[in-house]
This record gives structure tokens, C-alpha cells and sequence, in this order.
């Protein structure tokens, strides 16, 4: 009982950093004006930028609902198995990544 709620405290962690990490990704994939009067390169590199950013607020949006959904299914039973080999997740990669549905040999 104590771990479950180890790893709550430690999912609703994980949850408030991605969020912010969301919103940061979400301000800079914002469209670049026009006007802004910056050179061609510089308007080339902000466009790479752009993608980049774009791709991290990807990862970090499903980083994200998979800690939700990891959140909702805390109580379940098989909480903390692999998806894969059915066997137990060890503890520190639940806490380590908490959003894990499978144990690392799984994994790869």
C-alpha cells in the first residue's frame, strides 16, 4: 500500500513538470510572424527551431496522457506488470518512469 502511494505522489510529480514542459513547447511552436524583421537565416534557423519544438511537444503531450492514463490505473491489478512477459515491473523503473507498461527487458 505504501509503494501505490509512493507512486502516486511520484506520478502527480511527473505530471506537473510535463505540464509545464507542454506549455513551454506549446510557446515556442507558435507561428513566427512575417513582420518580424529578422534576416533570412535567422528566420531559417527559428523555422528549424520551430520543428524541433514541435516534435518535443509531441513526446512531451504523450508523455503526458500516458501518465494520466497511468494515473487512472494505479489501483488496478495489474498495475505494475509488463503488458509483455506478465511479470512484475521492478520498483524503479515504476518510479523512474512511471508511465512504463512494461519492464525493461520487454522494452527492447
Amino acid at each position: 500500500m505504501e509503494e501505490k502511494l509512493q507512486i502516486k505522489r511520484r506520478i502527480e510529480e511527473e505530471i506537473a513538470v510535463t505540464r509545464e514542459l507542454v506549455d513551454k513547447y506549446r510557446e515556442l511552436t507558435k507561428p513566427i510572424a512575417p513582420e518580424n524583421a529578422i534576416g533570412r537565416v535567422s528566420r531559417m534557423d527559428a523555422i528549424n527551431n520551430k520543428s524541433v519544438n514541435e516534435a518535443a511537444l509531441q513526446k512531451a503531450e504523450l508523455k503526458l496522457n500516458n501518465l494520466q492514463v497511468a494515473l487512472t490505473k494505479i489501483d488496478d491489478d495489474d498495475f505494475g506488470i509488463c503488458v509483455r512477459c506478465n511479470k512484475p515491473i521492478p520498483m524503479g523503473r515504476i518510479l523512474l518512469m512511471p508511465q512504463a507498461i512494461s519492464c525493461v527487458n520487454c522494452a527492447h
